[in-house]
């Protein structure tokens, strides 16, 4: 078998050791018989796993007892109802920023249960910019105030944290365990578990406790924190398997040396990529230099004639899942935490070759 490099956005790349890791216990973990997908949520062994994996994930982040660690199910987007049902109750004003297309969705849901105000967007560069804070038009008393530290699809990344007088409330689907991120400036963290946590399918939330209790009458059990608080993330059948898996990759992540040792390597990984990028005539990058993420490039070809080629490619050369997003166009390369260095070189390669041969 020959594993090709995987530049997804999402499901994006898993640590070969933690795939591995789980191939070699699928059948029968640690002598018990079963497989973890064949155990109850209420055994020993699966409350053991789940307790390990939160435990790990409070090293890595250096989470407090302030705060909650929910492991639910939905994805990041069930959570753009569950922010506004928890904390909005009886349509309070609430303030979000809009960076892109899950900010766009984020506002689209909050707006059916609350008050929302938009108090900055970067629609006029095309969401190629994060506006200057002293621009935000803040409400006075905001419920929380949302923003999406990282947009996946046009690549812009905040690298610094909003200061205002009010829970702040992230989506940090494509930065969360990328780099430290300081937890106590925030009342909220949500990510979906497909980029840099696990398998699609688990939904991580990270909840200050004296935000819970508040949900609105009509929150659903389901997305009520306080309930899956108060039940260890175990109110329901959660997702064993996606817990277990991100538990290995926790435990891979303090392995490597933990998240700074990982903001060093996505950096480099990163300022390769975008400097090759910006050397040359053939590709470009739409993001201002100061806002480029760093787990997601997009680029354009100089003729964008040339992108199906490209694509076709790539793909022959085991470079997988290079195709922009559909409302951005071009390409994308998401470059998470288990896309090592030598897949940025293979992809360096070709794209230097590509240019040779079609520029």
């Amino acid at each position: 078998m020959t594993r090709k490099y995987n530049f997804c956005a999402g499901p994006a790349a898993l640590p070969e050791p933690v795939l591995a890791q789980a191939r070699d216990e699928m059948l029968d973990w640690h002598a018990s018989g079963l497989s973890i997908m064949e155990m109850s949520h209420r055994s020993a062994e699966i409350v053991a796993i789940a307790e390990g994996a939160e435990a790990s994930l409070r090293r890595l982040l250096s989470i407090s007892d302030d705060y909650a660690v929910l492991f639910v199910q939905g994805g990041a987007s069930s959570q753009f109802a569950a922010a506004p049902l928890n904390l909005a109750a009886g349509n309070a004003r609430v303030d979000y920023v809009n960076t892109g297309q899950w900010s766009k969705k984020a506002i689209a849901e909050a707006k059916r249960f609350a008050d929302v105000n938009v108090v900055a967007t970067a629609g006029d560069t095309n969401f190629s910019t994060i506006p200057a804070f002293d621009s935000w038009q803040l409400s006075d008393s905001p419920a929380y105030l949302h923003y999406t530290p990282n947009e996946t699809i046009g690549g812009v990344e905040f690298f610094w944290t909003p200061e205002v007088n009010a829970p702040l409330v992230a989506d940090m689907s494509s930065t969360i365990l990328s780099r430290p991120v300081d937890v106590d400036r925030f009342g909220v963290i949500y990510a979906g578990a497909q980029k840099n946590i696990g398998p699609a399918g688990l939904t991580l939330v990270i909840v200050r406790r004296d935000l819970l209790g508040k949900a609105s009458d009509g929150c659903p059990a389901m997305m009520d924190w306080k309930v899956a608080a108060d039940n260890d993330s175990m109110y329901n059948t959660p997702p064993t398997y996606g817990i277990y898996l991100a538990g290995l990759v926790f435990a891979w992540l303090e392995e490597q040396g933990g998240l700074a040792a990982m903001e060093s390597f996505n950096r480099a990984k990163a300022e390769k990529l975008y400097g090759a990028i910006d050397g040359s005539d053939f590709y470009a990058n739409p993001v201002e230099v100061q806002s480029r993420s760093l787990m997601n490039v997009p680029f354009t070809l100089a003729d964008s004639a040339l992108d199906k080629t490209f694509l076709a490619e790539s793909e022959e050369a085991g470079l997988l899942n290079l195709k922009g997003h559909r409302s951005v166009g071009g390409m994308r390369a998401s470059i998470y935490n288990a896309v090592g260095e030598e897949a940025v070189d293979a992809l360096l390669a070709f794209m230097q070759d590509f240019e040779q041969r079609h520029g």
